[in-house]
């Protein structure tokens, strides 16, 4: 099953309104600044509606985007008023004729790259478009936390002036695989016409172990510069359901 389908890329913004991207965008750019990023061209994998590269873009950086939807793509062009640099393509597949100072992944992108192979192209197609002592930043979920503290089924209602959503999440955990199948069941009504429909979409997520990210990104000439909590500056630890790591594509820093 496909994820992020128009239906879902319609209401993405509204089912995450909740999201504070702006402290998230300034978490970036502090850990940028802190290991010593240069220049300001910055790509984003899996840029979405285009959410974080708005802060960038308004902070004079030079902003490209990737995002294997269409429709988010679409989303993006329209709230960044941009159509060049914003291209729809894997992440292990997307190309540019220029390398970048930082790439960012955020919102668990790399989670979704479930299978070696697949996980090791796109530490490859990073280290490929990266300058020298260029960065690369990510967060996803990490496993000791996800197996100390199991995901639980969830329900979310989120509304605006004109839409009422209803998001149920049901887990399915992969233990030999490092994978938890995310079922999401999306019900949404038209508050003036007071039509409804219903998505369905499921998400296979990956969580992961520090040592196999660093085996991956040193296969590729990316080194782990450090490893953190989401949104802060502490260790990893196993209640640290979201981590992030920066990457550099040289070893000194």
């Amino acid at each position: 099953m496909s994820v992020f389908g128009e239906a879902y890329a319609k209401y993405y913004n509204l089912l995450y309104k909740d999201k504070n991207y702006f402290e998230e965008y300034t978490y970036i750019c502090e850990l940028l600044r802190k290991h010593g990023a240069s220049g300001k061209n910055v790509l984003d994998i899996g840029c979405g509606t285009g959410k974080h590269l708005h802060f960038f873009k308004k902070d004079g950086f030079s902003v490209s985007g990737v995002d294997m939807s269409e429709n988010m793509i679409s989303e993006a062009k329209k709230y960044l008023q941009q159509e060049k640099n914003l291209i729809c393509a894997k992440a292990s597949e997307f190309q540019f004729d220029k390398k970048f100072d930082a790439i960012i992944s955020l919102f668990h992108v790399m989670s979704y790259q479930t299978e070696n192979k697949e996980f090791e192209k796109v530490f490859m197609n990073v280290s490929k478009h990266l300058i020298e002592g260029g960065l690369f930043i990510f967060d996803f979920w990490y496993g000791p936390a996800v197996l100390s503290d199991p995901p639980v089924v969830r329900l979310k209602r989120l509304e605006d002036d004109s839409t009422k959503i209803t998001r149920i999440t049901e887990p399915g955990m992969r233990y030999n695989e490092n994978i938890v199948d995310v079922k999401f069941e999306v019900f949404i009504e038209d508050k003036k016409t007071l039509s409804s429909e219903k998505i369905h979409e499921t998400h296979n997520m990956r969580y992961f172990f520090l040592p196999e990210i660093e085996y991956f990104a040193e296969k590729t000439g990316l080194f782990l510069v450090e490893a953190y909590n989401w949104l802060d500056f502490h260790p990893l630890s196993n209640k640290s359901w979201y981590g992030l790591v920066v990457l550099s594509k040289n070893s000194i820093i």
